[in-house]
């Protein structure tokens, strides 16, 4: 190896996804190329054009392509041969008939009236030829097939209303050709009317069942983003109304100070009074305008009355001097906690870092005791100079949780969780562990910890 070589900075490996099983891919192919066959196109898109691989993708063409090569020799072949017709008309015909089967694949409407004009032409011609009676008329054989398939690529692509459109036309044009028909031939009309009307019922019928799973999937996601957007509403108005406690009471504690202070230092200026006093004003023209706010969000929007719950709101907030209960409590209820408080960390925190940092491991033992029963745990709440770490750990469940509906969580708790650590400006990282378990961990500054980072 050169010195070159060895000084080039290699790129680390990326890591390799777990292989699925083989026989676990075969069961699941069917099943995914069955979802591929219900997905409708769109109008100006090929069939399967939303298909997850590049050969599914391929296959319509490959398909009509295959069609094509083999019913248009056989075409010319049997109609020079057979029906005794002209070389030219049989060459002729038989490229009309097959040929636009390829674009069928992406404008089957188009390719349908070519293709029904070319079959109707075709009969027109075989009324003259030497050898029609004994043979099959006014569709030959190879039409039939070519039809068949185009049925297809328009039950897949179009309306159930053109479908039966389509449906009906081909039999008209059987019964008009009928007054028509040679002596001594196989009638095919009737023939061609029953199983161009199966495929189109079946196909149809798949893309039916495509579009009303796409209808299904389209308003679950709108249904689970405004379930997101509601549920973070409600944690917005949540953190409003616990700030609103915390910041009354700091303002309830400047203008009790700001009117006792004429009383408490005697001697003051005039002035001086008047400074205070206009500071007690604005505190309590301030307090009645938050306690105004607080009436709306704790409102039920009947008549402004108090909303469910409103009265256990109007306790003192928690903080982390409080965490020791709840994770008491969460023991009591079955759940292995281990407990790490540093010593000053409740002294040390602002009001609202004090409520988050609660919140947050409140929060974190909820998800725990819902999707990991049984799970050890470990909090640890801590402190520097500059911000309280909060760190909520779990390991895999120790027994199976209980099944909710609607599947497993949908993660809005989550949602609470950033919205508390944003207001705080801090941030919070979140995420599943190798050996099955979770992990919270919030990093909630002490300074400017009231300021919206955004």
């Amino acid at each position: 190896m050169s010195d070159r070589d060895e000084a080039r900075p290699r790129r680390p490996r990326r890591p390799r996804r777990p292989r699925t099983p083989a026989p676990a891919r075969a069961e699941r192919a069917p099943m995914r190329f069955t979802a591929v066959l219900r997905t409708p196109a769109r109008a100006a898109e090929p069939l399967f054009a939303r298909a997850p691989s590049a050969w599914q993708r391929m296959l319509p063409y490959v398909v009509a392509g295959i069609f094509v090569v083999a019913l248009l020799p056989a075409t010319v072949a049997v109609l020079t041969n057979d029906y005794k017709a002209g070389g030219g008309w049989a060459g002729a015909l038989g490229v009309a008939q097959t040929v636009p089967l390829l674009l069928a694949v992406t404008r089957p409407l188009p390719a349908w009236a070519l293709i029904l004009t070319a079959d109707t032409l075709g009969a027109v011609v075989l009324t003259h030829a030497d050898r029609v009676a004994g043979h099959a008329w006014p569709w030959t054989p190879m039409c039939i097939v070519g039809y068949l398939v185009l049925m297809i690529c328009l039950g897949l692509r179009e309306s159930i209303r053109t479908l039966i459109g389509v449906w009906l036309v081909t039999g008209a044009a059987g019964v008009v050709l009928g007054f028509f028909e040679p002596d001594g031939v196989t009638t095919t009309s009737a023939l061609l009317f029953v199983l161009s009307g199966g495929v189109l019922a079946v196909t149809g019928a798949l893309r039916g069942i495509g579009d009303a799973q796409q209808r299904v999937a389209e308003q679950e996601s709108i249904s689970e983003a405004e379930r997101a957007r509601r549920t973070l509403l409600e944690e917005r108005a949540r953190i409003a109304r616990e700030l609103h406690d915390v910041v009354a009471h700091h303002m309830s504690v400047i203008t009790v100070q700001a009117d006792s202070a004429p009383y408490r230092l005697p001697g003051m200026s005039e002035p001086v009074r008047e400074e205070f006093a206009a500071i007690a004003a604005s505190a309590r023209e301030s307090l009645s305008e938050m306690r105004r706010l607080l009436t709306v969000l704790r409102s039920d929007g009947n008549g402004g009355g108090p909303a469910p719950g409103a009265a256990g709101e109007l306790a003192p907030q928690p903080g982390i001097g409080r965490i020791q209960q709840l994770v008491e409590a969460t023991v009591r209820a079955g759940q292995p906690v281990e407990l790490s408080l540093a010593a000053g960390a409740e002294r040390a925190a602002p009001p609202a870092v004090d409520l988050s940092a609660y919140r947050i491991v409140q929060e974190a033992l909820a998800n725990v005791v819902r999707h990991a029963p049984g799970a050890e745990t470990r909090v640890r709440v801590t402190h520097d100079a500059g911000s309280v770490l909060v760190l909520v750990v779990n390991g895999p469940a120790a027994r199976d949780a209980a099944v909710e509906p609607g599947g497993s969580g949908s993660g809005h708790g989550l949602v609470g969780m950033h919205e508390r650590v944003r207001l705080t400006g801090g941030t919070l990282d979140t995420g599943p562990l190798p050996d099955g378990g979770f992990r919270v961990a919030a990093r909630l500054p002490l300074n400017d910890a009231s300021e919206d980072p955004s």
